[in-house]
């Protein structure tokens, strides 16, 4: 085979590979397209749906402004409140799972793994129970608590031959939240008078949020997905190993501090509205790159969508399932999300 043949080849197979490429990209999109067109969907028919069922016509003369009975009071006033609520924290839980799991490269890694959750919660509750009056501090106490017990489980997990293994994550993970539920505990007990009014949050429930919630978290949810937006090339490159994205001069522990920084701030601001809701961020990433794969170009937006879709599909399963007992979301999550991490420990343990 002559020298011109050779070059003749290889650059057909080049250009064969990058139109294949283009070709799975393009069904990427079009996939994450649809998951944001059913997720529009779903909350509309979301919002019809509860102890007090509205049909399609009800529902849009009532979003539209065309009712202004009852009908409008229980879109405008319960559910749409809800729904807004339940879409952003889904994405942000999701979008934290996501970020630990590249990170660590561990597939059991979501906030309430890796302590966040527990450390998040403690401080929030001491606001709640024993300074109400900086209730505007919820917030930054819950980053401080999620960071605090991240950084706790990163150092007892770590090990000087093997680094941060998944098992060693669990069993860290395990001990911290063991401390930090103590920790809840003892809160609780010292104030089990002013305990009843944080019940709900404890539960992880959405109910009696209004749109001035939602429109709290907003912001600092939209300054979280922008700093996902950045976390993409970095975690690409961390998906690379740890030789090659030493090549291309990627400094790894500046790089998993940033993606598990970004990862605490999206679950903090999250657990701070509404409390624990567990297994979002660990269930929903492994959905989302079953589907895409591992490139974050495509795995973080679907993961954002698919968290949202599926803490929607939680809530509302919530308040319908038995009317008018209304089912917290966390708990919902929690009988749903069990099995799942049970397979996901076999499958670790067993490779």
């Amino acid at each position: 085979m002559t020298l011109e043949t050779q070059s003749r080849n290889f650059k057909a197979s080049a250009a064969n590979g990058g139109l294949q490429t283009r070709s799975a990209n393009a069904r990427r999109l079009t996939i994450i397209l649809g998951a944001a067109g059913i997720l529009v969907l779903a909350s509309l028919l979301a919002v019809g749906i509860g102890s007090v069922h509205l049909n399609l016509s009800e529902t849009v003369k009532a979003l539209t402004g065309l009712s202004s009975g009852v009908e409008a009071t229980i879109v405008w006033d319960l559910r749409i409140p809800r729904i807004a609520l339940a879409l952003l924290i889904g994405a942000n839980l999701a979008a934290s799972g996501a970020l630990l799991q590249s990170a660590m490269h561990n597939p059991l890694a979501d906030p309430g793994l890796t302590g966040v959750s527990s450390g998040a919660s403690v401080c929030v509750l001491f606001i709640l129970l024993v300074a109400p009056q900086h209730l505007s501090m919820l917030p930054v106490a819950a980053m401080v608590g999620g960071s605090i017990a991240t950084v706790m489980v990163f150092a007892f997990a770590w090990d000087r031959s093997k680094g941060v293994t998944p098992i060693r994550v669990i069993l860290a993970g395990v001990a911290v939240n063991s401390v930090f539920g103590g920790i809840t505990g003892l809160l609780s007990l010292l104030n089990s008078d002013k305990l009843p009014s944080a019940m709900s949050w404890m539960n992880g429930s959405l109910a009696g949020k209004g749109l001035s919630d939602a429109a709290t978290l907003l912001p600092y949810s939209l300054v979280g997905w922008v700093l996902l937006i950045c976390c993409i090339r970095p975690a690409n490159v961390l998906r690379l190993g740890a030789e090659t994205a030493h090549t291309l001069g990627q400094d790894l522990t500046r790089t998993r501090l940033l993606l598990c920084g970004t990862a605490v701030y999206l679950a903090s601001i999250s657990i701070s509205t509404v409390g624990i809701i567990g297994f979002v961020g660990l269930v929903v990433p492994h959905m989302a790159k079953l589907i895409v794969g591992s490139n974050a170009r495509f795995y973080f937006p679907l993961s954002l969508l698919f968290g949202a879709l599926v803490l929607l599909l939680a809530d509302t399963l919530g308040r319908s399932l038995v009317p008018p007992l209304e089912i917290p979301a966390g708990i919902v999550m929690a009988v749903a999300g069990g099995p799942y991490f049970l397979y996901l420990l076999r499958r670790s343990t067993a490779s």
